[in-house]
């Protein structure tokens, strides 16, 4: 295939996957599932015919494809929201991974026969959760989680992917260096570990007093330059022998908090650029997997599959959970809405670059696994949610006519904020809602609907407030929003 041809052709891949994302959201697949699709026919085995089977190259897209997508991540996430749930996230992210690989690795050794190191790397590779498939799902069924289950998620998602690959590239080494002890991965972890939390963090406000003292003479450098600071933040964490996964995710968290120049545009671009990533790097896993293949591992993958939705996820998450408040509802629904997604297949193609995966056995055992967990849970989300009864109206993102962009002189932030259902603030006229005076609720969406807003105008239960306001003041107006009518002394 000439330059031209392969050009054409993976433009041609590129636009059909973005046009046929509105048959994810129509008909809840995940998107996850379709991109991978669309690979897969256009591979060897498929229409297209293309043959690709180069792991490295395949790792090498996962990993930078990863790095943009985790950092668009934390920059989309409100950590005023997360911070309620940082502990239990941060205990299922962790505690909760490494009961996931261990439960599903003794299965896989006592009931298929395996060796136990073979059994705990594939449950290590597939340990890892995507809760971005989750939320496409419950988007394209007009269905929402009530909190804390979606920032739970959110965070747990973003910030369990280390533990994954931390656990994969451990068990490698164990497998490669028979004699090496087992605790010899504590100080290896802490390393990792700390050093992703500490440079994530270091690059973060390093980047901020940079991009609001620089003055580049063109608008568009600002985004090359975010560009080219995730990929410095991950490959000097790797460097230092630290997660360059979790380095990026912290960086964007931090800034997602703070505020900064071009700030509202970086965001808009990088979502834009971890969707790009999520299209090429499914395209190319998908490109890597030949179909052919998967059928001789079909039953022992569906199996596994089921083991790890029935089992080993469920009594992870009621087990990490026990120190925290959470119904039996809520954690049954965390437990399913545990989706494997890209991570696991990006990191299947470790064992086959060291070497021991050369019949790709363990690449397809985990493509499967994927697969029936996308189509099993992915397809079945909306209806427990409902089953479970701690679905929600949802509330989608709002496109609002009105733009702002931070600048260092100024110390404010252009927010939306929703009146919950059951809010004090419902019923009630904006000036007697107390909200500071430098608070100012510059527009109201309602039912489809922008509102220009006066003192007297009366909120309503599922109004989206875009709110001009300082950080300090923004957690005093969610605050008021949030309080119940419960909360109400008598007489108000």
């Amino acid at each position: 295939m000439n330059g031209e041809l392969f050009l054409l052709a993976a433009a041609v891949i590129v636009v059909i996957s973005v046009l046929l994302s509105k048959v994810s959201e129509r008909f809840g697949v995940p998107t996850l599932l379709l991109f991978l699709g669309i690979g897969m026919l256009a591979g060897s085995d498929g229409l297209g015919g293309i043959h690709f089977d180069n792991a490295r190259m395949a790792q090498a897209l996962g990993t930078v494809a990863l790095a943009y997508i985790l950092f668009a991540g934390g920059l989309e996430t409100d950590v005023a929201v997360v911070r309620k749930v940082v502990r239990p996230a941060l205990t299922l992210a962790t505690l909760g991974v490494l009961m996931t690989a261990l439960i599903t690795g003794f299965c896989i050794h006592y009931l298929l026969g395996y060796s136990l190191m073979a059994s705990l790397l594939i449950g290590s590779i597939v340990s890892s959760t995507d809760a971005a498939a989750v939320f496409a799902v419950l988007r394209s069924k007009n269905v929402g989680l009530k909190d804390p289950l979606r920032p739970l998620l959110e965070l747990e998602s973003g910030s369990n992917d280390p533990m994954a690959v931390f656990l994969t590239v451990g068990l490698l080494e164990l497998i490669g260096d028979p004699g090496r002890p087992l605790l010899s991965l504590i100080p290896h972890f802490l390393q990792q570990m700390i050093t992703g939390l500490a440079l994530g963090f270091v690059m973060a406000r390093l980047f901020i007093r940079i991009i609001n003292r620089i003055k580049l003479d063109y608008e568009g450098l600002y985004p090359v330059l975010s560009l080219g600071w995730v990929l410095l933040t991950y490959a000097l964490t790797a460097w230092f022998k630290g997660s360059g996964f979790l380095a990026v995710y912290i960086t964007g968290l931090v800034l997602g908090e703070q505020n900064f120049s071009h700030k509202k545009s970086l965001i808009r671009f990088h979502d834009g650029i971890a969707w790009l990533m999520q299209i090429l790097m499914f395209l190319t896993l998908g490109l890597l997997v030949f179909p052919s293949q998967l059928i001789p591992v079909a039953g022992q993958g569906l199996l596994i599959a089921l083991l790890l939705i029935l089992v080993a996820r469920p009594a992870a998450v009621f087990f990490s959970l026990i120190p925290f408040h959470f119904s039996f509802r809520e954690k049954h629904l965390i437990s399913w809405v545990g989706l494997r997604g890209s991570v696991p297949i990006v990191l299947a193609t470790f064992p086959m670059l060291a070497g021991l995966d050369q019949t790709h056995f363990i690449f397809n055992l985990v493509f499967f696994i994927v697969i029936t967990s996308v189509l099993l849970q992915g397809t079945t989300i909306p209806l427990m949610a409902r089953l479970a009864k701690v679905d929600a109206p949802l509330v989608r993102q709002r496109r609002y006519p009105i733009d702002f962009d931070n600048s260092e002189a100024m110390n404010l932030r252009l927010v939306d904020l929703f009146v919950p259902y059951g809010s004090q603030a419902a019923g009630q006229q904006i000036l007697d809602l107390g909200f500071p005076k430098d608070c100012l609720i510059t527009l109201i969406s309602r039912s489809e609907k922008f509102i220009m807003p006066g003192g007297s105008t009366v909120l309503e239960e599922g109004d989206v407030l875009l709110i001009l306001s300082s950080a300090e003041n923004l957690a005093i107006a969610r605050e008021i929003l949030e309080k119940r009518k419960e909360e109400m002394p008598t007489g108000v």
